[in-house]
């Protein structure tokens, strides 16, 4: 049970977004996303979602064709935080966690969310938020409440089966350190039941430490996708930032600064 996509192209206003990608997400694996601006990640993470619509090429959930699944069937396979999640109505932090909820609305139900929200708000540490507005809120702690909704739609009782993906665009963007590395070890954890992850990130030492796979995307095309000491090298990423890179092997770091 994978998500995959094969051969994928996405072209917007004559604009060719990504070219000729290839990407498949097992149960339990962490694959980050890396490259420049403009490279083509959140058009990846978007068309994986089924945001966007593929110009040519197919991408499959649980091998079903993404196109021929309705909004309630992919919101049962993955869960999506996008980069930039305006809310224009002054929802409650509350509100906002429950739009994450797809598992119905009888009494089994009811009672089960109300163990979702207890769990996810302590894991996220966001019980200090819950009696605010969302549009109160700091843009890092609005990052969190998506996380938090992103989490919601994944949840499952203890000791369900759970092959479920979590697609992130730019989870740790505006988070504070104890937040992102929370979010991060909760990334960790969540791989080690089962989820398959996919996240954009920018700090290419984040990819290095918690990732499985590295994914370089550079102008729209899959430069490279592997393990991160594959990927990671000096050559190949001096190039495709256009800075000089320096690789330190143990512990894999990137210096460019």
């Amino acid at each position: 049970m994978t998500i995959s996509a094969a051969a994928v192209a996405v072209e917007i206003d004559g604009k060719c977004l990504l070219n000729d990608v290839p990407l498949c997400i097992e149960p339990g694996q962490i694959i980050a996303v890396v490259g420049p601006n403009g490279a083509g990640k959140s058009t990846l993470i978007a068309a994986i979602a089924g945001d966007i619509t593929p110009t040519e090429g197919i991408i499959r959930h649980h091998d079903n064709d993404l196109q021929t699944l309705s909004f309630l069937d992919r919101a049962a396979i993955r869960s999506v935080m996008a980069q930039s999640q305006s809310v224009v109505y002054d929802f409650s932090v509350l509100d906002i966690i429950a739009m994450g909820w797809v598992r119905g609305r009888d009494g089994e139900s009811a009672r089960q969310f109300g163990a979702a929200v207890s769990a996810i708000v302590e894991e996220c540490a966001i019980a200090e938020l819950l009696g605010r507005t969302f549009n109160s809120l700091s843009g890092g702690e609005q990052r969190r409440v998506h996380f938090a909704r992103a989490l919601m739609q994944l949840w499952r009782p203890r000791g369900s089966a759970n092959s479920a993906y979590l697609l992130l665009d730019e989870p740790t963007a505006n988070l504070g350190l104890a937040h992102e590395v929370r979010l991060l070890k909760k990334l960790t954890a969540l791989a080690a039941d089962g989820i398959g992850i996919l996240l954009v990130v920018h700090d290419l030492n984040i990819a290095a430490k918690f990732a499985d796979k590295i994914a370089l995307l550079h102008s729209g095309r899959m430069t490279c996708i592997g393990a991160p000491k594959d990927v990671l090298t000096a050559e190949r990423l001096s190039k495709v930032f256009e800075i000089p890179i320096s690789i330190d092997p143990n512990p894999l770091t990137i210096k460019y600064y």
